[in-house]
């Protein structure tokens, strides 16, 4: 598979997009019942933690190379994965339950319910969520300018990244949108906000592909740096939404753990096709 990565980018950003924009119109359609949204939720999550490690960290150490490659691209990850935690601590924007509460009489602890306007402000949400979503752009961005760096697979590598993102975008949406209605906000404001955040993702992976660009000396390990890190944000987003259910939830194991098993297969059949050696080629 061969493909101009700025083709790609592009088609990428339409699609995420595209998809952004459908999960923040979701509320206005369709009630997701809580085990619809455990079950999509898991499965992402074990895309996204396939994906930070069979594909984002080894391609960080390849670009690295050299001595203390491995050293260089662990320290990254773990300081994406603190930032995003922090971030997770201070706008605590990372709730994924659009259920009603008769379909969500199974829960306790006060775990897992919809964030309604008495808790959480749609603003401190949406700016969490924007936050987070330009740190899946430069992931976007970082990989497919990693496989352009390294001259094999345009692409295929790019894939995983992108079905991690595309898959995730639409809770994401949804989070804002369900909140801003259950606060009175209006179908144009919802709209008008649901639009914006399908963008920020966009923007994130295009600035930093062609920004990259600007630092010509140290341009691979700036990519390594980026990719290590989006892979520590990878991590904790992922844990971040199975952790809670793996401690307060016992209804519905099997399908959830078949669910999150299948994400880590997807991710690992994507790495699976890449060309031979690719993750060891470092030029």
């Amino acid at each position: 598979m061969s493909a101009s990565p700025t083709l790609l980018l592009f088609v990428y950003c339409f699609a995420i997009a595209g998809f952004s924009l459908v999960g923040g119109l979701l509320p206005n359609w369709v009630q997701m019942t809580h085990t619809r949204t455990q079950l999509v939720m898991s499965f992402v999550s074990g895309l996204m933690l396939g994906v930070a490690f069979y594909h984002l960290l080894p391609h960080s150490v390849a670009l690295a190379g050299g001595v203390g490659a491995v050293d260089i691209a662990v320290w990254w990850l773990m300081v994406g994965l603190i930032a995003m935690f922090l971030l997770l601590r201070m706008f605590h924007f990372h709730q994924h339950d659009f259920s009603s509460e008769e379909d969500r009489h199974h829960e306790h602890h006060g775990h897992g319910g919809n964030p309604g306007a008495h808790s959480y402000s749609w603003l401190g949400i949406a700016l969490g969520l924007a936050l987070h979503t330009l740190i899946d752009g430069v992931a976007l961005g970082a990989v497919l300018q990693g496989d352009n760096a390294q001259h094999s697979g345009v692409g295929l590598l790019g894939l995983g990244v992108f079905l991690a993102i595309l898959l995730h975008k639409p809770l994401d949406a949804m989070s804002i949108t369900a909140i801003m209605q259950a606060g009175g906000w209006s179908r144009g404001a919802r709209a008008t906000t649901n639009l914006v955040f399908a963008l920020m993702c966009p923007l994130g992976a295009i600035l930093f592909f062609f920004g990259v660009d600007l630092v010509t000396d140290e341009r691979n390990h700036v990519v390594a740096i980026a990719l290590a890190f989006s892979a520590g944000a990878f991590v904790c987003i992922a844990l971040s939404d199975l952790l809670p259910e793996v401690h307060f939830h016992s209804h519905d194991r099997a399908k959830l753990t078949l669910a999150f098993l299948l994400g880590i297969a997807l991710a690992y059949g994507i790495g699976s096709v890449e060309p031979a050696g690719f993750h060891l080629s470092t030029h």
